[in-house]
Order: structure tokens, then sequence, then C-alpha cells
């Protein structure tokens, strides 16, 4: 393994550390026992290749797979076009054979050569948008070059074509696994980019993916991924909320009516017309509704949804078994309505089981969204939502009690344990248990979807921490403004403005505002960019990408952002010297994921806040403050303008989730020290 290790290190570039050999150690006995591994690698310890490198020698061994999935493309796209590669000249001649790998994607991630060239059913949902003359021709647009692409494109891989296109225009030409007509049945069967992509995988060492394939592929009847018996979760501090997003059902009136469109030449016009009603009374009644989490199902609502249900049941009765037709044309049309309409029935049927009094727990929770458009766009309809209140018990039975599987990320101890992020999970409490108040944030999350107590659990693991090779109280200083007041309901406050605009001047630009939601970035980034003495940036004005890349060019400009811009800056050097993050980033008191889970915590004896509240937010600042130090010579400051983690109870368990800086409250001695970070770098 020593060996191996070093040939890779020496590929990629740079040099072995402590942490990585530990971890790579760590990846391997998990392999071999069989016994799942937790392990924190801070930023710079070189996790890919600790996990990389015996994941490789495993499956080279054993002639098996071993799946690696990611949370962002960006990842996948460093170990498809980086590291794999490099690994495969360095490590093949030291294991006698060559190295293979590929990327697997879902289906709806590749172009479907079929459906470019029959079309694609009516799939504007609504219509609304078809009677915008302008959004019209711009998709006329994206279609004639996505078509165009197709003559170019050597594997329809979604993320190959830049600039992309929208949504809407990339349904037009992709097809889900449900509507496609399987490879012995379509005319482009043999030349299928998806079809073409599995079959690379089949026959791969290590194959990427990503967490929403992982998730499909263990909720789907239908196997997605190829035979594997070691999963490697990198990024894993993400996998609760993409397996929850993958698990969540929708239904709108448009997405019925959607369903009634497609089968309406295919079946007896009164049963669409029927299914065509019932979606025009959804589409009524939702429109009465106020959004927000329901606890209750009105009689009116019950009374919709089983019309809904029944109306779709009937149709795919009317639609008949699947049949093997010569006309590939009206076959695709037929497995187009019937995903449709399995879709709304089955999602129906979910939201009508979510409310039934006589399960004594419930396992979803439900919500009404009405989406808030700005004036002159196309207004989305209301829609019904249903996810799970947890994921834990989905994850052990169809992950950990399958296969060897381990979690890495630079943040998965929060408050100092590995509990709060494995009861989610689904992992069982550690021997020897954990400290109080991460004990306290991972209890009465033992019940899961599944309605098991984890204690029941057979599954056994370790978590293991690496560190990191920063020096994090020699390099950072965490500055929590204690002074100012409590953050509010109705913007930033002048106080916080004020305390931005001193941070900011004293680290002569260099800053990335990480803010809690867009109107306050937004606030934030309207009210300053006349008052500071350098160029400032606000998510939104550009893509992301092209954003960062002005950041990281231009030393002195400043860019503000929210949620998603947390987790996806990399940008070593002078150009970041502070981060600033405006409050805890806590999640909405009327978040319904959120609030149903706290309420099921508190249900159980737990501490909802703290298992919930607490432990999403000590996540978010963990990553937020994983921005400042990307490189062994970066040096700066994060800044916490909410004086809660100071000052409030949970504020220990909060800290203690944060890499360890060097703390002060003292604005004077973060911006004398600020002073000197910006005259060092010129």
């Amino acid at each position: 393994m020593a060996t191996l290790l070093a040939a890779a290190v020496e590929a990629i570039g740079g040099a072995e550390r402590p942490g990585q050999t530990r971890m790579a150690e760590a990846v391997r006995e998990a392999i071999e026992s069989g016994e799942h591994v937790a392990a924190q690698a801070g930023t710079g310890t070189g996790k890919s290749l600790a996990y990389l490198v015996p994941a490789i020698r495993h499956a080279v061994e054993k002639q098996t797979t071993v799946v690696v999935s990611t949370a962002t493309i960006a990842l996948q796209r460093q170990l498809v076009d980086r590291d794999l590669p490099r690994l495969a000249e360095a490590l093949g001649p030291l294991l006698g054979t060559e190295l293979r790998f590929a990327i697997l994607k879902g289906r709806r991630n590749y172009l479907c050569l079929h459906r470019v060239q029959t079309g694609a059913p009516d799939e504007e949902e609504g219509g609304a948008g078809l009677f915008d003359p302008q959004q019209l021709s711009s998709l006329g647009r994206q279609v004639k070059r996505l078509n165009e692409w197709v003559e170019e494109t050597t594997t329809g891989d979604r993320d190959e074509l830049v600039p992309g296109v929208s949504e809407q225009a990339w349904r037009q030409v992709a097809v889900s696994a449900k509507e496609c007509l399987g490879a012995q049945r379509c005319p482009h069967g043999t030349e299928c980019f998806a079809e073409l992509a599995r079959a690379q995988a089949g026959d791969a060492h290590i194959v990427v993916t990503n967490h929403a394939l992982l998730a499909i592929d263990a909720l789907e009847e239908y196997q997605v991924l190829p035979e594997h018996d070691v999963v490697i979760v990198d990024e894993a501090h993400e996998l609760v909320d993409r397996v929850t997003s993958v698990a969540t059902g929708e239904l709108s009136a448009a997405a019925v009516e959607t369903a009634a469109r497609r089968c309406g030449r295919l079946i007896e016009e009164g049963l669409a017309d029927r299914l065509k009603e019932a979606g025009e009374g959804l589409g009524v009644l939702l429109e009465d509704m106020s959004g927000g989490r329901m606890d209750v199902l009105s009689p009116a609502l019950g009374n919709t949804l089983a019309v809904v249900r029944d109306a779709a049941h009937a149709a795919v009765t009317a639609l008949g078994p699947e049949k093997k037709e010569n006309d590939p044309g009206d076959m695709a049309a037929r497995k187009a309505a019937r995903t449709s309409l399995e879709d709304v029935h089955d999602t129906a049927v979910r939201l009508l089981e979510a409310f039934q009094p006589e399960i004594a727990q419930r396992f979803d929770v439900v919500w009404l969204e009405k989406p808030f458009v700005p004036e002159g766009r196309p207004r989305r309809p209301p829609a019904l939502h249903v996810a799970p209140i947890g994921v834990g018990g989905l994850l052990r039975t169809t992950l950990f009690e399958q296969r060897t599987t381990v979690l890495t990320s630079a943040t998965l101890t929060l408050g100092g344990s590995f509990e709060p992020l494995a009861r989610q999970w689904g992992l069982p409490p550690l021997e020897g248990g954990a400290p109080r108040d991460a004990r306290t944030a991972a209890e009465g999350l033992a019940v899961t979807a599944t309605g098991k107590d984890e204690k029941e659990s057979k599954v056994a693991w370790t978590g293991l921490d690496v560190g990191s090779p920063f020096d994090h109280p020699k390099s950072g200083i965490l500055y929590v403004a204690r002074h100012l007041p409590q953050p509010g309901r109705d913007g930033l406050a002048d106080a916080y403005l004020t305390e931005i605009t001193e941070l900011i001047e004293a680290a002569g630009g260099r800053t990335l505002g990480l803010f809690s939601s867009m109107r306050a970035a937004r606030q934030a980034a309207d009210e300053l960019k006349d008052h500071l003495s350098h160029p400032l940036l606000c998510q939104g004005e550009d893509s992301t990408s092209q954003l960062v890349a002005r950041f990281a060019e231009d030393e002195r400009t400043c860019l503000f952002g929210t949620l998603s811009l947390w987790q996806g800056v990399d940008v070593p050097g002078p150009s970041l010297q502070l981060v600033i993050m405006d409050r805890i980033p806590f999640p909405r008191p009327d978040d319904p994921v959120s609030s149903a889970r706290s309420r099921a915590v508190a249900a159980a004896g737990g501490n909802g806040f703290m298992s919930v509240a607490a432990t999403h937010a000590a996540l978010l600042l963990a990553q937020g403050a994983g921005r400042l130090l990307r490189s062994m010579d970066d040096r700066g400051v994060v800044a916490v303008l909410d004086p809660r983690l100071a000052t409030a109870r949970y504020g220990a368990f909060l800290k203690n989730s944060l890499p360890p800086f060097w703390a002060t409250t003292d604005p004077e001695v973060v911006r004398g020290a600020l002073r000197r970070l910006d005259a060092a770098a010129g």
C-alpha cells in the first residue's frame, strides 16, 4: 500500500502527508474488514488519493467495481479528468493491469437520439411559456443548437455542453429512465449515449457517480449502477440532502394536465377528459390554499387527491400493458404517457397516505409551495410536495447493510463529534458516546424513516479525524462581532453594513461575503457598492463560475453571495483573506422538512432544535469557514457578525464545529490584523 500511495502522490504532484497516510490505511482496513468508516480530512490532506489508491488496489485484485459518489460536478471532473488518468498511468505497471474507470450519471443527463429524431411530447406544463414569444424564440434557438450538437458530441453528456441550455430546452432531447424504450426496442439502442456510458461503467474498476444517482439506485426497483461491493461517498456532508431531494414527490395541476395530454390520443376520450378535469379541480383548490407545511388534510383536498388518483389509475388501466409495437414512435408516446400517469397516481397515493391516522408515526412531511415569481416572468403554478422526514433508515437498509461504505469530507464532525451526521445517515451510536453538546444534537434521531430504532442495527463503523495540514491558530482568526445587535427579520441593520464596510476596507478588499439569504446579499451589495474603495461583485450578476474567476483574478475584488456559493469557492492566495458571514445559518422557521424533523425529534424525547437547526447551522458555518484556508500559505480572518455565536448556550456547539482558529471579539484587533495582511500581500 505504501508503494502504491507514494507512486500516486508522485503522479499527481505534491508530498505525502501523515493524515493522507492514516486515511489510506483506514480505508484499506474498512474494505478488508467490511466495517464502514467515516473519515474527516481537512482541505489539503489529499483525501482523494487516500481513498482512490486502496479502492483501485481492491478493484484490480478482486476484479470488481468500486463506486465513488460525489455531490458536485467539479469534484467529478477532477476525479475523471485529472486524478484517475494519472493514477492509471502510475499504478497500472505496479498492479500489472490497465486501470479502467468511467463516469456514470442519470439517464436524463444524456442526450436521447430517438427523442431528437421523433421530437418530444407536449412537455410544457400548463402551457404558460408557449404564449410568451420571447421565451418561445429562445427555446427554439436552444433546441436548434442541441440538434446541431448531436453531430459533434461523442458522449451526449449535458455537462459537456458549454454554455449550457435551459432545463426546458434539455427536456426536448432527453428522457428519464422510466420513459426510455430500452436498448432492445429503441432503433438507436446500439448507439445510445446512456447505454454506452452504462456499458463502459460495467467494465470499469472505478465508477464515478453522484449522490442523486446513488439514491436512485437505492430507491428504484431497477438496477442503475453496476454490481459493486464498496461505495466511497465523498462530500458526505451533502448525502442526506441529496437523498431527501431524490425521495421527494411533487404534484401540481400542470403535471396532471400534462399526463392527460400525453394519454389523450391513446385512450378513450372520456377517460382523458376525466383526468384533465381532476387536474383543473386540483389547480383551483391549490390557488385558494395558503402555502407552507400541512399537518392536517382538509376534506376538500383529500377528496380532490382521491379523484386525481382514481382518474390516473383508470387512465393507466385503459392504456393497457406494454406491447412490443412495431412503431417506435407509438411506443415512445405510450411510454411517456405511462410515466406521467404513474407519477401522478403514485404521488397522489403517497400524499393521501401521509395523513392516514392509523399510521402511528408519520414518515413523510407534506407542504404546498406557491413560488414567488418576479413581475414580467411566467408564473409557476402551486405544487404539493411530499418528502421523507428522515432518510437514515433508507440509507441503512439499502447502503450500509448491503456493501462496505467509506464516508469522507472536510466537515463530518459537528460539535466535536461524528454523532450528529452519523444519526442522520442511519448509523448507530459509537461506543464511548460523544461530547455532551454533540450528544444533545444527535439525540432523538434514532427513529428514522423505516420506523426502526437504530440501536437494533448490527451495522459496525468507526470514525476517524485525520486532521488538517494547516496550523489554524497561526493561520486564521475567528472574529465574532459580539457588540452588534442580534440579527433581525427586516434585512441587515445599519450597524451590520457599517461593520462589513470597515472590515473590507481594513482588508483592502479580498473579501468573500457569505449571506444567509439572497435578499441580504443583494441589500449589502446595493448599499455598499458606491461606498467601498474596491470592486464588488454579487451573485446573480453573471454565472457563478465567471464571478469566482473574476474574484480570483483581481486581488482587491469582493464577492457577495448566498448558500450555494459556500461550498463552490476555492480561491487560494491573497484574493481571499476575509470571509464574512452575516448570521448563523439556521434553517428558516417555516422550512417544512426541517420543522417536521425537529418536531419528530421532540416527539421522540430529543432536543429538536439541537438535532436539526443547530446541526444544520454548524455544518454550513464549517463549510463557510473552510473557504478561508485553501493552501499552506493562506492567512486571513473568518468574521461572523451574529453575536449569538458568542452569547447563546448553543454557541459552544457551533464553535466546536469550526476549525480551531485563534478567536477574538475585539474589532480593533481584527482590523489591525487585516491591515497587516493587506500590507504583506502588497
